[in-house]
């Protein structure tokens, strides 16, 4: 992974609370693919989301994690968000950190996450929910007025099992999460040029 300050930032958001979740190595996976591309790379993962608070809109402070969320997605290039599917849509966790996105709303430069190429990536136990969990990642990603990159990574952790060396037994899902880190990462550029 790229760690030069002046190289544009790739944000991954996404796992759950309790432990290195399948969630969160098929994003770390996704976010390798974006950094061979020559982007830095940070991740969000359950540990951090954990970390915030529910989101106040009507807060007149806000934590140091928050802080420090917020202003890492302002300085991203692109995102991948990565979320369990949880009774047909995303998790509590990944919702309650999207919602604290809120705070860009009035961003002269970029309100919430306009023009920004978004990869996501959607896991569950069986077909069913990950369907339904990519379409309201699309439909959030457009609330926020980014773009959702034209392919989404729909893994069935039935099937699909990952390792602690950043592997998983099926190749064709590798291929899949690679494709969105490199997808983010060719669009983002464009984004630039909008931005620039």
């Amino acid at each position: 992974m790229a760690d030069s300050d002046s190289q544009p930032l790739v944000v991954g958001i996404g796992g759950t609370i309790g432990g290195i979740s399948s969630t969160e190595r098929a994003l770390k996976i996704a976010l390798e693919a974006a950094g061979r591309e020559g982007f830095r790379t940070r991740m969000f993962g359950g540990a951090e989301m954990g970390r915030l608070p529910l989101y106040d809109p009507k807060a007149a402070t806000r934590t140091t994690e928050e802080q420090d969320f917020v202003e890492t997605v302002r300085g991203a290039s692109a995102l991948i968000i990565a979320s369990p599917g949880y009774h047909g849509s995303i998790s509590g966790v990944v919702k309650n950190a999207l919602d604290l996105l809120e705070e860009t709303a009035r961003d002269a430069t970029r309100p919430y996450l306009a023009d920004m190429p978004v990869g996501l990536i959607a896991t569950a136990y069986g077909w069913q929910a990950t369907g339904s969990t990519i379409a309201a990642l699309r439909s959030i990603v457009h609330a926020l007025r980014g773009w959702p990159t034209p392919f989404a990574a729909a893994i069935n952790t039935q099937l699909t099992k990952f390792d602690d060396d950043g592997g998983a037994n099926d190749q064709a899902v590798l291929d899949q999460l690679r494709m969105v880190g490199t997808q983010v990462a060719r669009f983002a550029p464009l984004q630039l040029k909008t931005n620039g």
